[in-house]
């Protein structure tokens, strides 16, 4: 059973920045690629950054140059940290693990709101 747990959601004022932690567990669970979904209210989950096992990271052009993902593959943990966060980038945001073998896990959400 592979369990994804997202940690380090909160209130931030705009420019302000956080940085999300999602680890994942499960028996020889290594991921191909990890990354990280957002939904705002009213609005369909979007794709904000994906990283593959070796490193490349991709970014939608919103969060180009704010936001900047990693991930420890010894610990099958994937980040996200947001610089200079805008009211628009308020969501919940959702990681998953996708392993080719196994499928695409997704964690609980985490709530982001950015707010004066």
């Amino acid at each position: 059973q592979v369990q994804l747990v997202e940690s380090g959601g909160g209130l931030v004022q705009p420019g302000g920045s956080l940085r999300l932690s999602c680890a994942a567990s499960g028996s020889m669970f290594s991921p191909d690629a990890m990354g990280w979904y957002r939904q705002a209210p009213g609005k369909q989950r979007e794709p904000v950054a994906t990283i593959m096992s070796g490193g490349r990271p991709n970014y939608a052009d919103s969060v180009k140059g704010r936001f900047t993902i990693s991930r420890d593959n010894a610990k099958s943990t994937v980040y996200l940290q947001m610089n200079s966060l805008k009211p628009e980038d308020t969501a919940v945001y959702y990681c998953y693990a996708l392993e080719v073998r196994r499928g695409t896990y997704w964690g609980q959400g985490t709530q982001v709101t950015v707010s004066s």
